[in-house]
């Protein structure tokens, strides 16, 4: 998932004095492309990463004349050339990567703690930055999907940028050129944290909460059994629930950004989740058992669009972990895909 939501938490936590690196333009292949975020902080700590550590070095050492300067830059990395004191072939990457250096001034950061406030309440947020020809950033503005504007835009946001960002093109990350102000500005979307909620809390959905933590989802982990549905056993979960389905179903104000497996290991419990969580908007829902255990909870009805039954992708998995590495497989899956459908549907 996008290290972001990680880079915000720490924005807003820490005092020390940060930079912000955000990969702009690559030509050719790279490990990340466009979009791609790294947060550096004053005592040399990091928090993403930009590459497979081909350009965090270089950019780790650049960064105290940066907070000096407090100047935003650019920076361009070749990583085609042959020459073996460039960042060539001895990185094995073969792209050029341009990015971008913006220390995290007051005003950046207040705006920096609203995206993560309009990120947290599920809103997608774009990210518009006029980029000079140096590389350095001249001005930015963060775009809600209700068009409300902040930022720091010198003579006001201009309204063909507004329009661009209710097209389908804005979700495409990257540099674009804008013919009516003459010049190329950077756009990338934001999406709020996918959400996984899994209902049953037996052991073997301990190791899914914690793989799914550790990769970006925010989990919410709901049962019915308080001997189950216990802290001691999901500590890397956002939320516990405890209560019957009904009742904690409709606790949960359901959005498209949100996947749900069932694994209560309770027939009747699962029957009335599944069709619970039919009536609901997920992007994802995976059930814990057979294609013929499955046919059983939905007595003989239609199988919804969303439905993954058996849950998990196909590795012959064995035991809690092993089960817990190939639902985390599926949903990261359903997650890259459902990203680049969005990304290339068009809204008029």
């Amino acid at each position: 998932m996008e290290e972001i939501h990680r880079i915000l938490d720490a924005i807003r936590c820490n005092s020390q004095r940060s930079v912000l690196a955000t990969i702009t333009h690559v030509e050719g292949s790279a490990y990340l492309k466009e979009g791609a975020s790294m947060l550096f902080l004053e005592d040399g700590s990091q928090i993403g990463l930009l590459s497979a550590g081909c350009l965090e070095t270089d950019l780790a050492a650049r960064i105290p004349e940066i907070l000096e300067s407090g100047r935003s830059c650019g920076f361009v990395y070749d990583m085609q050339s042959s020459d073996l004191l460039s960042w060539g072939e001895e990185s094995g990457c073969g792209g050029v990567i341009h990015v971008t250096i913006e220390p995290i001034d007051n005003v950046l950061m207040d705006h920096l703690c609203l995206l993560k406030d309009d990120l947290d309440r599920q809103m997608e947020v774009r990210i518009i930055k006029n980029i000079s020809s140096e590389g350095s950033v001249a001005d930015y503005a963060f775009v809600t999907g209700d068009r409300q504007v902040y930022g720091e835009w010198k003579g006001g946001f201009p309204e063909a940028l507004l329009d661009l960002t209710s097209s389908g093109e804005s979700r495409k990350s990257g540099m674009g050129a804008v013919p009516s102000m003459q010049a190329n500005v950077f756009v990338h979307t934001y999406y709020p944290k996918p959400r996984l909620i899994i209902f049953g809390a037996g052991q073997d959905a301990r190791p899914l909460v914690a793989f799914a933590a550790s990769v970006g989802f925010s989990v919410i982990v709901s049962d019915w059994r308080p001997v189950l549905c216990d802290r001691r056993y999901f500590p890397d979960a956002d939320t516990l629930l405890l209560g019957f389905p009904e009742d904690t179903v409709s606790r949960i104000h359901f959005t498209s950004y949100d996947y749900a497996v069932v694994m209560t290991h309770h027939f009747r419990r699962d029957q009335q989740l599944i069709r619970l969580l039919s009536e609901r908007q997920l992007c994802y829902i995976g059930v814990l058992g057979s294609k013929r255990r499955t046919k059983r909870l939905l007595e003989e009805g239609p199988i919804p669009e969303n439905l993954h039954a058996p849950v998990g992708i196909a590795i012959g998995a064995e035991g809690p972990v092993e089960i817990a590495v190939s639902i985390l497989a599926e949903l990261i899956d359903t997650y890259r895909k459902n990203r680049t459908r969005v990304a290339n549907t068009y809204e008029p």
